[in-house]
């Protein structure tokens, strides 16, 4: 009975582990926007806080299974603040390009005026 609880135990701290973020949205969103010579949580007159505005684009950073909220927000901060839309998706693993193939296909087929970058342990670009 110790040996299966031991086990269970074991598997439930692993599992939950490997669930957990390697770092918050908000700290790939200062990173990524200090170095683009941006500004991060710009509030709009709708309310909505844009992550990260640089001179040309307003930009929605999100983990890489949020893929498709990502378009939506990006397009809407575009809009209210007349830049382009970027998105910014978060890969921390190497099943997480599947979401950046997802991503970038839909706004190839659609013809969609986003920009995309990737960031993360498995995305690191500029």
């Amino acid at each position: 009975m110790k040996t299966l609880l031991a086990v269970t135990t074991l598997l439930f701290v692993s599992t939950n582990s490997h669930a957990a973020r390697q770092h918050h949205e908000k700290w790939y969103q200062e990173s990524w926007c200090s170095k683009a010579k941006g500004q991060t949580e710009i509030v709009q007159s709708d309310r909505t806080r844009v992550d990260c505005i640089t001179q040309t684009h307003a930009i929605e950073f999100d983990f890489g299974n949020k893929w498709s909220e990502a378009i939506g927000q990006a397009l809407g901060y575009a809009m209210e603040t007349n830049k382009r839309a970027g998105v910014v998706l978060i890969l921390e693993s190497p099943e997480d390009y599947k979401y950046w193939i997802k991503l970038n296909s839909i706004i190839d087929h659609y013809e969609l005026p986003i920009d995309t970058w990737k960031t993360g342990a498995f995305g690191d670009e500029y």
